[in-house]
């Protein structure tokens, strides 16, 4: 992955047509992609722990914080919120590639300081299958 702007990162929501709507002015986005572990290791083990190759459960997460650049935007991550509902993610990161995924929010939260704009951030949890596309491919 080479050197990119942080603000090219794109987190975008299913319009229900076949393409995406970016949510919002997102100023901070981070994504993170776990597996768990089977341990397998057994009395006849080397001495190190082994693992059951591909036996963990993996998962993503994707936060950020942001303004909402329109009204619709903010009712559909509100909807979302309050319904419970999984819908359709894509995170674009330049040089990196996309991931695209039903994803549940688990936090949406809503700030504002007395001189300052009104700002929300949320938090998202794979709820199926990532898919990734390497950039380029």
């Amino acid at each position: 992955m080479t050197v990119t702007s942080g603000k090219d990162m794109l987190l975008r929501l299913a319009d229900g047509e076949g393409g995406y709507d970016t949510i919002g002015g997102l100023r901070t986005k981070t994504f993170s992609l776990a597996s768990g572990t089977v341990d397998i290791t057994h009395a006849d083990s080397p001495g190190w722990r082994e693992l059951l190759p591909c036996g963990g459960i993996r998962q993503a997460n994707v936060s950020g914080n942001g303004l909402f650049i329109d009204d619709d935007a903010a009712e559909r991550a509100r909807s979302l919120f309050f319904s419970g509902e999984h819908e359709t993610w894509q995170l674009q990161i330049p040089g990196f590639g996309d991931l695209v995924g039903a994803f549940q929010i688990t936090n949406l939260d809503y700030a504002g300081e007395f001189r300052g704009e009104a700002s929300f951030s949320l938090t998202l949890a794979s709820a199926g299958e990532v898919t990734f596309t390497a950039a380029g491919a």
